[in-house]
C-alpha cells in the first residue's frame, strides 16, 4: 500500500469510530446491534477476489466530494443513515482508485453491506419500528379473528379471549432489522448477484423483514394464549429475535432460489 492508501484507510477508521460513538444510545442493547459489524467482513468475503490495479487512477478531490456533502448533511440533520452513506461513498472513492475497471461492477453491487454496518436503524428509524409494531398487531388481530377468537385491539394492544397481549418496543423488529437486511443481501448476491434481478431483489428485503417480524408477533401471541404470558415473555421471547433472523434468511433464500430458476429459464442478462 502507498502512503495515500494508508491515509485513506486511517481516515475511514476515524470516520467509522465517529459515526459509532457520536450517539451511544445503542449501547443499551449491544447484543442486538453489534452483530451488524459482520457486514464489513461479509462485504470483503463476497467481493473477493481482491485485485489491485498496477497503476492506480490519479487522485482528484472531486472523487470524495459526494462523501463530504453527505457527511455535512448527516451532521446537520443528525442522521446516522446519511453518515453511513458518506462513509460508504468515501470507501468506494478509494476503491475505484485501486481496483481494475473490470472489478468495479462486482464490488459496486455489494456497497449496500457497508451502508448497513452502522446502527442507523436503531438511531434513526423509531417511526419505522412503530409501524412494524402496529401492523404486526393488526395482522395478529385479523388472524385470531379469522379462526373464531374474540379479539379487541387498540393500537398495539390486543385482547384475545380475555388475555391482554401488548406488541411493545421489543417486538418492533428494529433490533434485528439490519441483521435481517444483511442476511437477505448476502442471499440475494449468492443467488442473483450476476443478473439484473439482483437490483430488483433488494427492495424486497424490507418486505421480507416485515413479513418475518409480523409472523414472529403472531407466533408470540399464539404462544401466550397456549402456554401463558410468562412463558411467551421469557426465554422464548428472548430467542425470538434470532428465530426471526433465521426465518428471514430462509424466506429470502427460498424466494431468490425460485427467482433464480425463473431467470435460468431465459438467457440471464449479465451485468
Amino acid at each position: 500500500m502507498r502512503g495515500r492508501d494508508w491515509l485513506w484507510a486511517a481516515g475511514l477508521a476515524v470516520l467509522a469510530a465517529f459515526i459509532w460513538l457520536r450517539d451511544r444510545s445503542w449501547i443499551a442493547s449491544p447484543p442486538e446491534v453489534l452483530p451488524i459489524l459482520a457486514a464489513l467482513p461479509l462485504f470483503a468475503w463476497l467481493a473477493a477476489p481482491w485485485r489491485w490495479a498496477a497503476a492506480p487512477t490519479r487522485l482528484t478531490p472531486d472523487l470524495f466530494l459526494p462523501a463530504a456533502i453527505l457527511f455535512a448533511a448527516g451532521v446537520a440533520a443528525n442522521l446516522t443513515f446519511l453518515l453511513a452513506l458518506a462513509w460508504t461513498s468515501a470507501l468506494w472513492a478509494g476503491l475505484r482508485l485501486r481496483l481494475p475497471p473490470a472489478d468495479h461492477g462486482r464490488v459496486r453491487r455489494l456497497l449496500a453491506l457497508p451502508v448497513m454496518a452502522f446502527p442507523w436503524v436503531t438511531l434513526d428509524a423509531s417511526a419505522l419500528g412503530w409501524w412494524f409494531r402496529l401492523s404486526g398487531a393488526w395482522v395478529a388481530e385479523q388472524l385470531f379473528s379469522g379462526i373464531g377468537f374474540q379479539v379487541a385491539r387498540e393500537g398495539t394492544h390486543l385482547c384475545v379471549q380475555g388475555l391482554t397481549v401488548t406488541v411493545d418496543a421489543s417486538c418492533s423488529g428494529l433490533q434485528t432489522l439490519q441483521a435481517m437486511l444483511i442476511a437477505g443481501t448476502a442471499a440475494a448476491h449468492l443467488l442473483l448477484g450476476r443478473t439484473r434481478s439482483y437490483w430488483w431483489s433488494l427492495p424486497c428485503l424490507l418486505v421480507m423483514a416485515w413479513l418475518a417480524n409480523t409472523l414472529r408477533v403472531a407466533v408470540l401471541s399464539a404462544t401466550a394464549l397456549s402456554f401463558g404470558p410468562e412463558f411467551a415473555a421469557g426465554w422464548f421471547h428472548a430467542w425470538g429475535g434470532w428465530l426471526v433472523l433465521v426465518l428471514m434468511f430462509g424466506l429470502c433464500w427460498g424466494l431468490f432460489a425460485w427467482w433464480q430458476r425463473l431467470t435460468d429459464l431465459r438467457s440471464p442478462t449479465r451485468l
